[in-house]
């Protein structure tokens, strides 16, 4: 997922190489001011609730039609509902998060005013049309096998926590919380491996969507990166990644589950 909420502020943290504080109080605060924190934001927030609705609406109906094909709620089923999923969802969202990007690399110049989301979006299409709203397009595909395979870990880890014998305690409510808890724990770890092995399509994407730039397509802008800056180029901005998407996921994905187990419980 592309969006899966992300705040602006880490688009100046990810490619950092030095500490923080450092960052924000010389390269932004002073140069551009606070305000330049939160580029972005408005696509942002329309673009989140959106996307996650579409994500867990497709995930849940490819998973329905997959276990009638393959073994009943298997890894397979969870690999291909994960990717069906985001294919889809990166396919309707592109554009959103196009603008969101292209907002957030814009440069304040001393004098002018810097665009709102309705003038970035209307810039984009003048000078590059539709295609251009599509720009980073080939990296999110490329970034479905980090949701592949944070959702074959997640699975795995939930099976195995229904599975596990709960606490010793037989209070009903205590082993809610505790079910509750250990999902945000198996989110968590699951997302963390899958930012790890997958972080590269992060960079290559962001890259390709700037503008004006010599990156033009996912295989280039890959030869290119790794030509000029070397392997650790691809993992640049990967810890700011896993603060920021760790907890996201582990939120986003507990929450999902007691939402579903709380209309269970009402049908029945």
């Amino acid at each position: 997922m592309d969006g899966d909420g992300r705040t602006t502020l880490w688009r100046y943290v990810m490619p950092l190489n030095g500490t923080l504080k450092k960052w924000l109080k010389w390269s932004i605060l002073e140069k551009e001011g606070p305000k330049s924190l939160f580029r972005g934001l408005g696509p942002n927030l329309v673009g989140v609730a959106p996307s996650r609705a579409v994500y867990f609406a497709c995930y849940s109906k490819a998973k329905e039609q997959f276990n009638g094909i393959f073994v009943p709620n298997s890894n397979t089923v969870h690999i291909f509902s994960a990717g069906s999923a985001a294919f889809v969802t990166n396919t309707l969202m592109n554009p959103i998060w196009m603008v969101k990007t292209r907002m957030q690399l814009e440069r304040k110049v001393r004098g002018s005013k810097q665009m709102n989301t309705l003038q970035c979006a209307r810039y984009v299409y003048q000078t590059e049309g539709v295609r251009g709203f599509y720009r980073g397009l080939t990296a999110s595909y490329a970034g479905i096998s980090e949701t592949i395979i944070c959702f074959a870990i997640y699975e795995s880890l939930k099976k195995y926590l229904k599975e596990a014998p709960l606490a010793s305690s037989t209070n009903g409510t205590e082993k809610n919380s505790t079910s509750f808890f250990g999902l945000m724990a198996a989110a968590a770890i699951s997302k963390g491996c899958a930012s790890c092995i997958a972080y590269p399509h992060e960079v290559i994407r962001t890259r390709l969507r700037e503008e004006g730039t010599k990156y033009k397509s996912f295989i280039q802008t890959a030869r290119l990166v790794f030509r000029e800056e070397g392997y650790l180029a691809f993992y640049r901005g990967l810890f700011a990644q896993l603060i920021r998407q760790i907890p996201n996921t582990a939120i986003v994905l507990s929450t999902y589950e007691l939402i579903v187990y709380l209309l269970e419980d009402r049908t029945q």
